[in-house]
This record gives structure tokens, C-alpha cells and sequence, in this order.
């Protein structure tokens, strides 16, 4: 069994690395990180995983594929690396954040802080080659992360945060007897409007993890965003 996450997701995951799918991944990435620029960096992939373990993820906020442009993906959904410009998705969501609990928006996109309180910022595909969204989709990201959504759901009390439709079509992989699902349009500026804004996500999480007897999360983020690689 491969070690690749230095925590209990390899107990989760590790059964999917010996398997066929994950090796044609393996070369596929071999291959592409070799010939072309691909985000993360191939040490930053497992990203998520590494900085919310298993046993301590009480929501999901699941994404589509990494940001394609230069210095921005570091493995973790809608978060970009300090120096960055906060991109237009993100500006939308700290627009929610101010408008659902009261907090001003900080001027870096680094989510490090969420993560760290047990919010697993997950993509479905977690490669993608530079300035080519959805590139690496098809090659099996798909599985492996579809593992650890259904892994997640027999958890149980969990809470997922499905923005558009890329992250409402894994809410079959979800049992909604014992998790939350909350789910609207995507954040981009293309659909915000059309049932994102003003649909109270965090304030709603934290709810339902009250519910569960957790304890909610902080979503007010450091103005100044603690580098940790």
C-alpha cells in the first residue's frame, strides 16, 4: 500500500492507490508532470487531505478542479497561495461570508485557517494543466475522491457544501439521514446570483453541526494569512 498521506486518510485511501485506476493515474500524472505545467505542485496534490485528517473533518466544501493559473492551487478548493489576487469565485463567497455572519472580507485567499477547524476544501480532480480547466477530468480523480465522499458520509454528521451542479451530482454518494447537505449555484460570477447569494451557507453549517453536538466552525479568517507549506 502506498504511503502518500501523513495521516489517517491513508487508511481511508490506501486501498484506492494499489488499484488499476489509481496506477493509470499514476503514469498518466508521470507523464504530465514531466511534459507540462500542472497545478499544485505534485507535492501540494493531497493538500486537503493533509491539512484536515479523517477523523477531524466535520464539513466538506467540495470544488471542481484546481485554479489553472500561475501560483495560485495549493490543493485546496477556492484557496489560493498569499500574493495572490483573491479570485472572482472567492470574492463572491467573502461577499456571502459578510452578508450570512458579519465579516468583513480579507484581502488574501489563503483558507488554511478553515481547514485547520476541520473543513476539508476538496476538488473532485485534484490536478490540472496550466491554463486548462477541467483537463485532467476523466483520468480518475473521479473515483478517488467519490471514495472519500462515500467514506465521509458513513462518518456520519457531517456537513457538505455543494456549490453548482459539478458538486450537487455527488449527493447521491451522500446519506442525508445522518449528514447535512447544503447546496445552491456556484459562486463564480456567472451564477452567483442565481441562488448562492444570500443562501446562508455558514451560518447553516454551523447550525447543523450544533445540531450534532459539535462544535461550529470560525469562518472569520486571519487578516494576515499564517504560511505554512
Amino acid at each position: 500500500m502506498k504511503q502518500l498521506i501523513k495521516n489517517d486518510w491513508q487508511d481511508v485511501l490506501g486501498p484506492e492507490f494499489d488499484k488499476e485506476y489509481y496506477r493509470q493515474l499514476h503514469q498518466f500524472l508521470k507523464q504530465e508532470y514531466q511534459t507540462q505545467t500542472i497545478y499544485p505542485d505534485m507535492y501540494h496534490i493531497f493538500q486537503a487531505f493533509e491539512w484536515t485528517p479523517f477523523h477531524s473533518t466535520k464539513v466538506v466544501i467540495l470544488g471542481q478542479d484546481p485554479y489553472h493559473g500561475p501560483n495560485q492551487a495549493h490543493g485546496l478548493s477556492f484557496s489560493v497561495l498569499p500574493g495572490n489576487k483573491v479570485p472572482p469565485s472567492l470574492q463572491n463567497i467573502y461577499k456571502e461570508l459578510q452578508n450570512d455572519l458579519g465579516y468583513a472580507p480579507v484581502n488574501h485567499g489563503y483558507l488554511k485557517s478553515w481547514a485547520d477547524q476541520g473543513v476539508l476544501m476538496l476538488n473532485s480532480v485534484l490536478t490540472v494543466r496550466k491554463g486548462q480547466a477541467f483537463s485532467h477530468h476523466g483520468k480518475g480523480w473521479e473515483k478517488l475522491t467519490d471514495h472519500a465522499i462515500s467514506k465521509l458520509s458513513q462518518k456520519k454528521h457531517v456537513v457538505f457544501i455543494l456549490w453548482g451542479n459539478a458538486a450537487k451530482s455527488k449527493s447521491a454518494l451522500i446519506d442525508t439521514q445522518n449528514n447535512t447537505i447544503i447546496s445552491s449555484s456556484h459562486p463564480s460570477p456567472l451564477s452567483a446570483n442565481y441562488g448562492f447569494l444570500g443562501s446562508r451557507p455558514f451560518s447553516r453549517a454551523n447550525q447543523a453541526l450544533k445540531n450534532y453536538g459539535e462544535t461550529p466552525i470560525n469562518w472569520q479568517l486571519p487578516s494576515q494569512p499564517e504560511i505554512q507549506n
